[in-house]
């Protein structure tokens, strides 16, 4: 379910070895990020959001591209096709 994916979830999806307390608190904050940026493109509530698995994968692209592009917001005008 994607509620509960972690940071050490995403550190592994993103092949990171170690992650520092900065980068805990990075990942946490882009999960929810994730989830927020799922729940007003879709108009899903969490509940329906954990109901679908395909979600899971989509909160780890999300969140590996916010990592990789350093960016702590995502743009509706610029959106990844993936």
């Amino acid at each position: 379910m994607a509620s509960e994916i972690t940071y050490t979830d995403v550190a592994e999806y993103i092949r990171l070895s170690e992650t520092s307390e900065e980068e805990k608190e990075l990942l946490t904050n882009l999960i929810k990020i994730a989830i927020s940026f799922i729940k007003s493109y879709t108009g899903l509530e969490i509940e329906e959001i954990d109901k679908h698995e395909d979600f899971i994968i989509v909160v780890y692209i999300l969140c590996q591209d916010m990592y990789d592009n350093r960016t702590l917001y995502i743009d509706k005008g610029n959106l990844n096709k993936v």
